[in-house]
């Protein structure tokens, strides 16, 4: 699933593709894509693309009267549409400008859980966007510290990845996050101490950085198998640091990779989803 890097570079890119285009449709190609009925899609025609934001992993596409929330999930993407094809491939919905090329918004794969909410303006304070904790790469060192206690014996990749409590981070920034700051995945939250707080924050911040930096150099959204990973994805390869084997636990939808000289004091995890925890 897109990122924070991810999601906010594609922003970037389709204010400098679409910034200024006056609206003159929308239509939803499917009936799971629009998930409010008020204020209706028709209340921004006429009316110029402000510009496109982010929100966490949600686009915004910014109009006067109404504001596009757009959540991409696994397979969603916004792409250039010249076509205006009547049924197109994965198409859930499109917007067509006075000038230039529409836009659609297509999800790959069968799960359909893109979507989009038509918001009217500001947004913060109605759902989803008033369910979001506070932007991972803007969060303050005491925001986290709450965020930490509050979370109690809660695992520290899982709260890291949950969006109520921190916005934009996905399993690969958690994993990243997690070796960055030589902490275990299975950390108790509440139990880190100051110096681990510390370094917990200033990885959150670097590694957010280092992706958007790293998007940045590309002309679209790209594969999470070719963002930036020193432990992501690289289970059997060397640790970038200490030269140990990468390591992975296994659930049902995700995995979990960690060096164990690194994060976990030489301890290795049984890699099957009834392993115990390290604290």
């Amino acid at each position: 699933m897109p990122e924070l890097p991810e999601v906010r570079v594609h922003a970037e890119r389709l204010t400098h593709d679409y910034g200024g285009s006056v609206l003159t449709g929308f239509r939803a190609l499917s009936f799971t894509a629009l998930k409010t009925f008020s204020p209706q899609p028709d209340a921004a025609f006429g009316e110029a693309l402000r510009d496109v934001t982010t929100r966490g992993k949600f686009l915004m596409l910014n109009f006067e009267t109404v504001t596009f929330v757009v959540h991409l999930m696994q397979g969603g993407r916004l792409v250039v549409d010249p076509k205006v094809s009547a049924k197109p491939r994965g198409g859930l919905c499109r917007w067509t400008f006075a000038e230039g090329p529409a836009l659609l918004f297509t999800e790959a794969g069968t799960e359909k859980k893109a979507g989009v909410w038509v918001l009217a303006p500001p947004v913060d304070g109605s759902p989803p966007m008033s369910e979001l904790g506070p932007e991972a790469d803007t969060v303050t060192s005491a925001e986290l510290d709450t965020i930490l206690d509050e979370a109690k014996g809660s695992r520290l990749h899982g709260v890291l990845r949950d969006q109520h409590r921190l916005a934009g981070l996905g399993r690969r920034l958690a994993n990243e996050i997690c070796w960055t700051a030589k902490l275990s995945p299975f950390s108790a939250c509440a139990k880190l101490d100051t110096d681990q707080r510390q370094r917990l924050h200033a990885a959150i911040i670097g590694c957010v950085t280092e992706s958007v930096d790293d998007e940045r150099t590309r002309d679209h959204m790209a594969k999470s198998a070719v963002r930036v990973a020193h432990v992501h994805h690289r289970r059997g390869e060397p640790c970038n640091r200490c030269g140990d084997t990468i390591r992975e636990v296994t659930y049902n939808a995700y995995a979990v990779n960690y060096c164990a000289t690194c994060q976990t004091r030489g301890r290795v995890l049984a890699d099957n989803t009834t392993s115990k925890f390290l604290k």
